[in-house]
């Protein structure tokens, strides 16, 4: 039997997709805890690769909504009261409730880890009573918090204003690997992409409304000789799809539905540009730092993105790719065939990947995440 320390680590999606937990999982093993993470099964989530940790996907009688979230606070609330007491790393505010509670119950270590500006997000701009809800509960439980870490200073900033909480930043950057290449068998044939044009990529676990997908698609009747592919999940895609269809352009864009992240990087590395193209439209969308710009640096792909300071901070400092200030069909069409006419400078912009995803990496970033995870095993909630 294991005498290694336990750890819980929760968040309320299937995991296929989540890079970050996973990482924090291989943090925790190699600080010497033995993790769990805790996600949940969706009726069409797809098996997870392989592992070296266990993994506990809910299977819940509720998908979306409230009573999703009641359902998964309960059943969380429960799974950990009754497990061995460990160290709770709750991710994002929808799983904090029920860590906080089993934190006080079983005065066990907990770490906080928002991933994004959870009360700003789009999804609640328009629900003022679930705003309130989810604002109430940040208000009551985060500046009680010994520990919180988030994904970028400006969101830390906002953290720190609102309730004083020295928030720690740990960026959510992939693990190196100094020389993607494909698969063997996973060339552009292979994958069932055209080899002889250019691919616009936009790939993304959460392809929503606000996230400039709705005008990639209308500016593929403006840009030539190029596949725009859509890879990934959201509740834009339906609408993307009749866009589409109301322009023709069926030649001109591709949908692939989500994928394990071991296969959607082979498509990432066959890509010619990686887009980003967030709006400013809610706080969460202003400073956030989307996990598909460091895929699109880590697999050598140059980069176009709306001009959010966070992202944009990134593209300058490394000169990676080009921002466009708005976001709209004809300045995306623009930016879009001028990067691709001109080769010379992306390539240039594509040697400059090399340099960025040498600094830009997991290795570099996961020494801050260690240390808060063995001050945490050393401390509980006063």
């Amino acid at each position: 039997m294991s005498h290694k320390p336990r750890a819980f680590v929760s968040v309320t999606n299937d995991l296929l997709t989540d890079q970050r937990v996973h990482r924090t999982c291989l943090t925790l093993i190699d600080k010497g805890f033995e993790p769990l993470l805790i996600g949940r099964q969706k009726r069409g989530s797809l098996p997870l690769p392989l592992r070296p940790y266990p993994a506990l996907r809910m299977k819940l009688l509720f998908e979306k909504g409230m009573l999703f979230y009641a359902e998964y606070n309960l059943r969380l609330f429960l799974i950990l009261l009754f497990k061995k007491t460990g160290l709770l790393f709750a991710n994002d505010l929808d799983t904090l409730l029920p860590n906080y509670l089993v934190s006080k119950i079983k005065a066990s270590p907990l770490i906080y880890d928002s991933h994004e500006y959870f009360t700003g997000v789009p999804e609640l701009q328009n629900h003022p009573v679930k705003r309130k809800i989810w604002s109430l509960l940040e208000r009551l439980i985060i500046p009680r918090l010994k520990m919180m870490i988030t994904v970028n200073g400006s969101i830390a900033g906002l953290y720190h204003s609102a309730y004083g909480n020295d928030v720690k930043v740990v960026r959510n950057l992939p693990l190196s690997d100094p020389n993607p290449q494909p698969i063997p068998g996973t060339g552009r044939k292979q994958l069932g992409l055209p080899e002889n044009a250019d691919i616009v990529l936009l790939q993304g676990a959460g392809i929503n409304v606000d996230r400039g997908a709705e005008e990639a698609v209308q500016a593929m009747q403006w840009v030539n000789s190029a596949l725009l592919l859509i890879i990934g999940g959201g509740d834009a895609i339906p609408g993307l799809k009749k866009l589409v269809n109301r322009h023709q352009l069926g030649e001109k864009v591709m949908f692939i539905n989500k994928l394990p992240f071991e296969q959607l990087r082979q498509y990432t590395i066959a890509a010619t540009i990686g887009i980003t193209l967030d709006k400013d439209t809610n706080l969460n969308y202003r400073y956030s730092l989307p996990n598909k710009l460091f895929d699109y640096i880590h697999a050598g792909v140059p980069v176009l993105a709306s001009a959010l300071p966070e992202v944009k901070k990134i593209i300058d400092a490394y000169q990676i790719g080009e921002c466009t200030d708005s976001v709209t069909p004809e300045a995306i069409a623009a930016k879009l065939n001028g990067m691709l006419r001109d080769k010379e400078r992306l390539n240039w912009y594509k040697g400059n990947t090399l340099k960025a995803k040498t600094e830009l990496c997991w290795e570099n970033e996961k020494g801050l995440l260690g240390e808060l995870i063995l001050k945490a095993a050393h401390q509980t909630e006063a």
